[in-house]
């Protein structure tokens, strides 16, 4: 296990619900593990006044509630994060983050200045972040590694991706830059991967030849929940779906890589991706749906519409449920369709995906045969579950 060297961890909008639910529980756990060097420390950065140790015990707090810890492990953990209230949008304001980089340093005594900036801000602020570090100097490496990690969504469309990846690259190099989709860090995701390509009973039936359907499902039962105001500038297409589940689509329809790595990993991706089929108009008419979920009573509660939420538009057009009826255009899949679905407020949460696999070619048992399916739990309960035909317990 290669534990990596000293240094800082900044995280841009650190007041905000990635932080307290994802960046530092998972921080945390690296800490009990022991993967994490003998001396980091963890700076919160955002508009949003808190002291350190106001922003430990609201961090506790919500590890308490989500997570079972160590009270012990945890306090040691804490003592390693700190927090610098200023306008991340203002470069003129980030003298503040260098005076307290410098301070961290020196309490650290950090001989380099490796630094890694998390990027867990509005989209809007995607730009003005990079341009700021530089600005300031927090991208020279003369002192130490730098690095970038930009979070989903990158960029509203193709033009602006590819405006937004000029517009880093101005002040960073690729190698400093890591654009990520925190999914493909859940455990069950990752064995997809092993599933496929370590069993060799699975891999012969990969195909268009077994494979009748693929269904790739994220459902959420909360709606929005106060963040409506980030959510109707983005919608469940670029929210869930154009990352989260096409990620997972290609992990399912990807050729073996070569090897594991991350170049190899990347190139098998692309093709998979890059072979998806354009959606033409009557796709768009026959094998789309976009929706918006309305108020409901759940479990005796009364809960709004979507258009009712704080911080939506009344006349919001932006859809919270989207399923779409995909085609791979390759030798694999060709035929095979994939129903990629997501939304927000449906009767469970559950992510999966499900292999249906073709009936046998001359159903001997009738038209009510079971189906043959395989099942790979993402989340809640993760696992892997096979249904297969034999014959039911004759009832009394």
């Amino acid at each position: 296990m290669v534990i990596p060297e000293n240094s800082s961890i900044v995280i841009f909008g650190a007041s905000g619900d990635l932080t307290f639910r994802k960046l530092i529980p998972a921080l945390y756990h690296l800490y009990a593990n022991k993967q994490l060097p003998a001396s980091f420390a963890i700076l919160g950065a955002s508009r949003t006044f808190y002291s350190d140790e106001s922003f430990r015990d609201k961090l506790r707090h919500s590890m308490q509630e989500l997570e079972k810890t160590d009270p012990a492990t945890l306090d040691a953990f804490m003592a390693h994060v700190h927090y610098q209230s200023f306008n991340i949008s203002d470069t003129h304001e980030y003298h503040h983050l260098t005076e307290r980089l410098d301070a961290l340093a020196a309490q650290y005594g950090f001989t380099q200045r490796n630094t890694l900036f998390y990027l867990a801000t509005p989209p809007k602020l995607y730009n003005s972040i990079p341009a700021s570090l530089a600005e300031h100097g927090l991208n020279d490496e003369s002192t130490g590694w730098k690095r970038l990690v930009v979070e989903k969504p990158f960029g509203y469309d193709l033009a602006s991706a590819r405006q937004l990846d000029k517009d880093i690259h101005a002040h960073f190099a690729e190698h400093q830059i890591y654009r990520i989709d925190h999914y493909l860090g859940k455990e069950t995701v990752q064995n997809l991967l092993v599933f496929r390509f370590s069993n060799a009973m699975f891999e012969p039936l990969w195909n268009r030849n077994f494979i009748d359907y693929v269904e790739i499902t994220g459902a959420e039962h909360l709606g929005v929940e106060g963040r409506g105001g980030y959510y109707d500038q983005s919608g469940a297409v670029r929210d869930m779906f154009q990352n989260h589940l096409l990620q997972v689509l290609a992990l399912v329809a990807m050729e073996p890589p070569a090897q594991i790595n991350a170049d190899a990993m990347r190139d098998e991706v692309f093709k998979a991706l890059q072979s998806l089929e354009p959606l033409s108009d009557d796709d768009l008419t026959n094998n789309l749906v976009l929706g918006q979920y309305t108020e409901s009573l759940v479990g005796g509660n009364a809960l709004p519409g979507y258009r009712n939420e704080q911080g939506v538009a009344e006349d919001s057009r932006t859809e919270t449920y989207v399923g779409l009826k995909m085609f791979i255009n390759n030798w694999r899949w060709n035929g095979v369709p994939f129903y990629v679905r997501t939304g927000k407020r449906l009767p469970t949460r559950v992510t999966e995906v499900v292999i249906h696999f073709k009936q046998t070619p001359h159903p001997v048992f009738g038209k009510n045969a079971p189906e043959n399916r395989l099942v790979i739990r993402i989340q809640p309960d993760e696992g892997i579950q096979m249904s297969f035909g034999l014959k039911g317990k004759p009832r009394c």
